[in-house]
């Protein structure tokens, strides 16, 4: 299979429409339409259920698109890394969540830059379930990742450390001054609906509480009054004094893990990871 088969199969079945995904890729519907057979038949199996109203993914076509992602994402990491290692430069990035483990962030990249001959670190802040993105597809060469929110699956990982979750809501609510709280506590709060987080494909589930996109925006979110939240403990550096944290009881703990691919030769990457255990 091409590259260039595997972008076009993969458009196809996230539109679920010829004609969008034609327009997505920059090209004619018909030369599409014709690659997605030859695909098809070169493979022997159907991809794609097609009639007048709608293309859906067959089993095997459901399969293919997860392969074809992850074949995608090596292609574009090979891509990345390689023009890094040909312009010589020897800096890491790090990825992790905007406002998200700040305090162990910070001691990490002191430890770390007190060693002999370590590397610069770039630090790229971004949203939600985005960070396993950013380093299948080389953007990244280290990750911070919180399970169970996100899936260090295919990469190897160290635990940093584990930690409760907490409430937040706005100071002044009636259930602010309790000495903690259970998760049945936050549903269906008068006026704080819970956030909604986008899933690993960037859209958002159906559901009544703000889009949110990073900690950041939660926080203010959360002191405006306009929702409650759950985040973890660690979070109590970053909350201004309009904020409330009250401990919860029943909420399942988060471990902070640091990943990175599992056939990553760097030793500056290496050295990193030794701190982190460290620490």
């Amino acid at each position: 299979m091409e590259t260039r088969e595997l972008r076009y199969f993969v458009a196809v079945a996230e539109e679920l429409h010829f004609g969008r995904a034609a327009a997505r890729l920059g090209i004619a519907q018909p030369p599409l339409s014709r690659a997605i057979s030859q695909l098809e038949r070169r493979l022997g199996v159907p991809l794609l259920e097609r009639n007048s109203r709608a293309v859906t993914l067959t089993e095997a076509g459901a399969v293919l698109l997860r392969e074809a992602r992850a074949a995608l994402d090596a292609v574009e990491a090979a891509d990345r890394r390689t023009r890094r290692a040909a312009t010589g430069r020897g800096d890491l990035v790090l990825v992790t969540k905007a406002g998200a483990s700040s305090e162990l962030l910070a001691k990490l990249l002191a430890a770390y830059a007190a060693e002999p001959d370590a590397a610069p670190v770039d630090v790229l802040l971004c949203g939600v379930g985005e960070q396993e993105r950013l380093l299948r597809t080389g953007r990244a060469d280290v990750a911070l990742l919180h399970r169970p929110f996100d899936s260090p699956a295919g990469f190897d990982t160290e635990e940093l450390t584990t930690e409760a979750q907490v409430a937040l809501l706005p100071a002044g609510h009636p259930l602010s001054t309790r000495p903690s709280l259970r998760l049945s506590d936050l549903a269906d709060l008068p006026g704080l609906p819970l956030p909604t987080w986008p899933k690993p494909d960037g859209t958002y589930p159906a559901a009544p509480g703000p889009q949110i996109r990073d900690h950041t925006q939660l926080l203010q979110l959360v002191a405006l009054g306009r929702c409650a939240a759950v985040l973890p403990e660690s979070c109590r550096s970053l909350v201004s004094p309009d904020v409330a944290v009250v401990p919860l009881v029943d909420a399942p703990l988060v471990t902070t893990l640091i990943a990175w691919p599992p056939h990553s030769r760097s030793r500056a990457l290496a050295a990193l990871i030794r701190t982190a255990t460290r620490l």
